[in-house]
């Protein structure tokens, strides 16, 4: 009795899963041919109701059994096809001129209902990566020297307020220009007017473009720190260990602004240290420059050397008149900044004055150097004259005939102080 119960209820359970089974077979059939169906609707193209996507229409009313036969209905994204590329010259429309080459390529939108998507958006330029704009920015200081350079210098700055200390970064030297063949060059650095102690840099053996990567310190106060100036020069050694100096950078404090936060590298050409002795009553460094554009006379008063003070004692300030004349009429005069006790000033200022270029043959600088006393005393100690055939000869009408030779051009020279008649 109990085999018979025990085999019906395995029949009953077997049917019952059959059931299930072909319920689920069912049901998935059903499923797919709805979806197909739903798929075939949303993409014919010939159904009158179908509305391009990505445009935008008007909503009209539906009938009720319409609207509750599309709510019944699974929603669905339409699949839409990536446009194709295609080959076309552009051309400019006012000049003609083809503006993109005919293996360029750019995307039009496909004909049919499917390239509706595309319609409002029209082609689509398809663009490269331009190399140009990784690139980083050339440091053009390592490459363009002018002619005739004898070396160039990189360094930087840094003055700690607190410790009153003026921090120097001695950072590399290109393109040196030694007596001989091979190179091995040093740094001594000065901090003017003190010219009995300096610092120096370690030798770079048989080589050029040196790398220092040092740091030297100067003690100075605050209240007389634009008051110095940084003199860098470079020596060669050669093989009797004697020093020779390739060039050297005067760099005035002045106009700087030194501060912890602010430190930037600085770049200086050499310059050839003046080898003629000075004269009897002293020399003075300027350049001049003149724009026949806009007519403008630049004169930059850069030092003086080798100053007789008068009475035989130090001067208590020294500064330059700087005057123009015109047919020996006085025009307009400005002056620098004084500088204290010292026979060889550094000024390094610039002036400008407004000369028409016609006026050049009648018109004439005078630069005198002029000592300060304690009591507010003032007497020349010499003066230069430099224009044209007019009212000079020698270095000072060369000097003036080059700078209009070349415009827009600094022309630096020294000249011979001359006392006053």
């Amino acid at each position: 009795m109990s085999e018979q119960a025990a085999a019906v209820a395995g029949g009953v359970v077997g049917g019952i899963l059959l059931l299930v089974l072909i319920g689920i077979a069912a049901y998935l059939l059903w499923k797919k041919v709805y979806l197909w169906a739903s798929y075939e609707e949303l993409t014919s193209p010939s159904s009158p109701t179908e509305k391009p996507a990505g445009l935008w229409e008007p909503a009209v009313a539906q009938p009720p059994s319409s609207v509750q036969s599309q709510n019944l209905r699974t929603r669905s994204v339409p699949f839409i096809v990536p446009p194709k590329f295609h080959k076309q010259a552009w051309i400019d429309m006012t000049s003609g001129e083809h503006i993109q080459d005919e293996s360029d390529a750019y995307v039009t939108p496909d004909s049919g209902p499917r390239s509706s998507f595309h319609s409002l958006a029209g082609a689509y330029l398809v663009g490269t990566i331009n190399p140009e704009l990784y690139k980083f920015p050339e440091d053009k200081s390592e490459v363009d020297f002018p002619e005739g350079c004898i070396g160039r210098l990189w360094f930087s700055l840094e003055y700690k307020q607190e410790s009153e200390k003026l921090l120097i970064s001695l950072i590399k030297a290109r393109k040196l220009q030694p007596p001989s063949n091979s190179c091995s060059p040093f740094v001594k650095i000065y901090l003017l007017p003190d010219e009995r102690r300096y610092l120096q840099s370690k030798i770079k053996r048989k080589n050029l473009n040196p790398q220092f990567d040092e740091d030297f310190v100067f003690q100075v106060s605050s209240n007389t720190l634009h008051q110095r100036t940084l003199r860098f020069c470079v020596y060669h050694v050669d093989k009797q260990k004697k020093h020779v100096l390739l060039g050297q950078v005067m760099f005035p404090l002045k106009n700087e602004t030194l501060s912890e936060d602010n430190k930037v590298v600085i770049w200086r050409d050499l310059e050839a240290e003046n080898l003629e002795p000075p004269s009897e009553h002293g020399d003075i460094q300027f350049s001049l420059s003149y724009n026949d554009y806009l007519g403008r006379l630049t004169v930059v008063v850069l030092r003086a050397r080798g100053l007789r003070f008068q009475n035989d004692r130090q001067a208590a300030s020294v500064f330059v008149k700087v005057s123009l004349m015109n047919h020996n009429q006085f025009i307009k005069s400005k002056r620098t900044s004084a500088v204290l006790e010292s026979p060889n000033p550094l000024y390094n200022e610039t002036f400008s004055f407004k000369i028409e270029q016609m006026e050049l043959d009648t018109a004439s600088l005078s630069l005198s150097v002029i000592q300060n006393g304690e009591r507010n005393e003032t007497c020349s100690l010499g003066r230069v004259v430099v224009g044209p055939f007019m009212y000079t000869r020698g270095k000072e009408l060369e000097h003036w005939n080059e700078m209009i030779s070349k415009p827009k051009e600094l022309v630096k020279r020294w000249h011979a102080l001359v006392l006053s008649t």
